[in-house]
């Protein structure tokens, strides 16, 4: 009878849980799970804060969360690139900087001096902003690679001096003047109402994203079989394709049930001879420009680390570079090539930050170097080397995003948005170590 009681119990006690049998059968990042409860805790601990002092909750809202994303954008540019750096046990204290010193760049460039050889309006000013925007960070970033690599000096070094270099180039360039207003089209990279692609736009992109989820998945079975890996189970593949299809169609449904201001359909409608009716009219934002610009990027940026010899390369190094110069890799090269691509990303988040504002100005930037370092890192990348995700970092940026502007919307003061940062940069750092420390 003990006999059997035990045996009864050690079968019990041995067979897995629903839980870990979905965990297993999906094979969901539980860190991915943990940061999308910390996010939903953050959302309605704000939106219920607010309720209780100001009688109303401003955070789950569509104007709030469209404003959201927007603000994410630049952020979750740079982290996707401060993955890599990170990964490979380097930091790149200096991308506030660059994001200071580009836009200041594209600036003057786009304001005083192409519409003098172009033409006010021209519509190649914005295409040569933005793509020198891109290049000046990339050169800026691979002089910082180079003095790293070829040099020796240390990354914490070379960054560090370059954030306070870049900076003060920036005051300089222009002393510490605003620039503005910056060309009409070039604005539009920023969002507001013209800058996004509306409500059928939106459809569109939500039904190419869905279409390339079930790609992915079915190309990754039949990648599986073919190299006799094993195989998620149907209900596994069914379950992740509609959570993932779940948030991009909750999230078409969100952007587009934000409209225009109606002061801005008055505009539109007079600038358009269209005849407003007396109920209003509803036009949808959709999705913005820089949020897509993100998507983008951290599309590319996943194929680059995930499908190229380049990612495993970076991953290779931060496992161990030693070992990783033993087999072949040229190190050196790599790291000038991953800090021209982060200055690169830095410049795009110039691009989308100076268009946003409508200007360019000294403080572009400030701090920004902070809370991408922190979006990658709570993202789950490790300050260990060798671990990391780009979509992690995303959603890394979209809760320290999250943090502050929830903050703002209760009206916390701004050292206090600081403390909390920080102390949240602490925390990750932490539960990292933990993590690490389980994993052996």
């Amino acid at each position: 009878m003990t006999d059997s009681t035990e045996t009864l119990t050690t079968s019990k006690s041995d067979s897995p849980s629903l839980i870990a049998k979905f965990l297993k059968g999906t094979e969901l990042d539980t860190r991915l799970l943990g940061m999308f409860g910390a996010l939903a805790l953050i959302w309605l601990g704000f939106h219920f804060y607010g309720a209780i002092i100001n009688g109303y909750g401003a955070m789950l809202t569509p104007r709030n969360l469209w404003n959201l994303s927007v603000q994410t954008s630049s952020i979750g540019i740079m982290a996707t690139g401060m993955v890599l750096v990170i990964v490979t046990r380097n930091i790149d204290l200096s991308v506030g900087a660059l994001v200071g010193v580009t836009g200041m760049t594209m600036g003057l460039l786009q304001v005083e001096f192409l519409p003098q050889y172009l033409g006010l309006g021209n519509p190649f000013i914005w295409i040569i902003t933005a793509v020198t925007g891109i290049l000046v960070g990339a050169m800026i970033g691979a002089f910082h690679g180079w003095l790293i690599a070829y040099r020796g000096i240390p990354a914490f070094i070379v960054t560090l001096g370059g954030l306070l270099v870049w900076r003060g180039a920036a005051f300089l360039s222009n002393n510490g003047k605003t620039i503005s207003p910056v060309d009409s089209t070039f604005q539009l990279l920023g969002g507001g109402p013209y800058g996004t692609i509306g409500a059928t736009g939106s459809w569109i992109v939500g039904a190419l994203a869905c279409v390339a989820i079930i790609w992915m998945l079915i190309s990754g079975r039949r990648s599986r079989m073919a190299h006799g890996f094993p195989l998620r189970p149907i209900w596994g593949e069914v379950t992740v394709g509609g959570l993932a299809c779940s948030l991009v169609v909750g999230a078409v449904f969100l952007v587009n049930a934000y409209p225009w201001p109606k002061g801005i359909i008055k505009q539109y409608a007079a600038a358009n001879n269209i005849t407003v009716p007396e109920e209003g009219m509803f036009i949808s934002h959709g999705f913005a420009i820089p949020v897509l610009i993100l998507f983008t990027v951290g599309i590319l940026m996943t194929i680059l680390v995930n499908r190229t010899r380049f990612g495993r390369n970076v991953f290779a190094i931060g496992g161990n570079p030693e070992a990783a110069a033993l087999a072949g890799i040229n190190v050196k090269w790599m790291t000038l090539k991953i800090f021209a691509l982060m200055g690169a990303l830095a410049g795009l988040a110039a691009v989308v930050a100076s268009a946003r504002l409508n200007s360019a100005t000294n403080a572009l930037g400030l701090l920004d170097e902070l809370y991408v370092i922190a979006a990658a890192v709570i993202g789950g990348t490790s300050l260990a080397g060798g671990v990391g995700t780009i979509y992690g970092a995303i959603l890394g940026a979209l809760v320290m995003q999250s943090l502050q502007s929830g903050m703002v919307l209760i009206g916390f003061d701004t050292s206090v948005q600081q403390i909390v940062v920080g102390s949240v940069l602490v925390f990750a750092v932490y539960l990292d170590n933990l993590y690490r420390k389980k994993a052996k």
